[in-house]
């Protein structure tokens, strides 16, 4: 196993540029960027970005000492730079779901020749790593999840309504984005019709005031960054809307409780789930209860930070993927 590169513990590493890349083609006319970095013959990582359809941003290869491992970032299908985008309205959803996902992180994996590798994410990232390590245990050495998610349709309700009694103004303006027949219905499925409206003002209105909920429910966050979906450009924010709304609308395809009933399939895989205590997005519980269910899991609960981090979390994540990379970091390395 190689060593650390020799730097100052619990800070990120320098940005690198990645030395191979590619689109894959995963069929159904999708290709899926995806980029290699740091040491060709390193510990496999893949990183798995949130959102869904929050690709294209390349920071978390940082978190990554370059020459201990071999670091995979792709864009999940319909964002970033895969193809075909979701911003066009033309392409149309019905090859974008879990279960494709799952297949292409698997094609990817016997694409790149890799046996087994470590599984970084967040958020929807942390959702879409549990279903693939469940899927597939054999292929996971560890996985590190922040700001976990499972997707049920109880906490998708929780973000697009419950969160909105402790922001009433904001969520007033959230739920009156939507026709008045929708108001007191699924608004996560009447902002998923907006966006696919033939009217290209009623899909910018809809994505705008989408992301500009988003951005109130995490715009607490002073340690870590408010305001990012609303500062998307535009494609990435109708890619974004109509992504997230195409799985939310749908549980993301999965059983109510399914990751967390078959958590026992995760058996000998180390764990460590990072968590924000200020998280409104994603309330800690979700986290709490899947480490009960998950043995092999360690729990960290971050107090000054919510969804977005903070240098705590930062300093959490780096531990937490070191550990993996054979570095144990003790409490006068912080």
């Amino acid at each position: 196993m190689a060593l650390p590169t020799e730097r100052k513990p619990l800070e990120p590493f320098p940005d690198i540029d990645p030395y191979d890349h590619g689109l894959l083609d995963v069929g159904d006319g999708n290709r899926i960027y995806w980029e290699t970095s740091g040491n060709p013959h390193g510990i496999p990582a893949l990183v798995v970005h949130g959102g869904p359809g929050g690709g294209g941003r390349r920071g978390a290869r940082k978190s990554f000492d370059p020459g201990v491992f071999r670091i995979v970032l792709f864009d999940q299908r319909g964002c970033g730079e895969s193809e075909p985008h979701a911003s066009d309205p033309m392409v149309d959803m019905v090859h974008n779901t879990t279960e494709h996902l799952l297949s292409d992180m698997e094609r990817l994996r016997e694409h790149l020749g890799v046996e087994r590798w470590l599984l970084y994410g967040g958020s929807w990232g942390s959702t879409l790593i549990l279903a693939y390590a469940q899927r597939h245990p054999e292929r996971v050495t560890g996985i590190v999840l922040v700001g976990v998610t499972m997707t049920r349709p109880e906490e998708i309700d929780w973000l697009y309504r419950g969160v909105g009694r402790l922001l009433p103004e904001e969520w007033e303006r959230f739920r009156t984005g939507v026709p008045a027949q929708w108001r007191d219905g699924d608004l996560v499925e009447a902002y998923r019709q907006l966006v696919e409206s033939p009217d290209p003002h009623v899909r910018e209105r809809a994505a705008r005031e989408w992301c500009r909920w988003e951005d109130a429910v995490i715009a607490h966050e002073t340690l870590g960054t408010p305001g990012q979906y609303s500062t998307k450009p535009d494609a990435a924010m109708m890619a974004f809307v109509r992504i997230c709304t195409h799985y939310f609308a749908r549980a993301a395809w999965l059983d109510d409780g399914q990751l967390l009933r078959d958590a026992h399939r995760l058996a000998g895989i180390p764990g460590v789930l990072i968590h924000g205590k200020l998280d409104l997005s994603a309330p800690l519980r979700t986290a709490w209860e899947l480490a009960r269910a998950w043995p092999e899991a360690e729990l960290v609960v971050v107090e000054d930070s919510g969804h977005t981090g903070s240098p705590t979390m930062r300093s959490a994540i780096l531990r937490a993927i070191a550990r993996f990379g054979g570095w144990e970091t003790t409490p006068d390395t912080i």
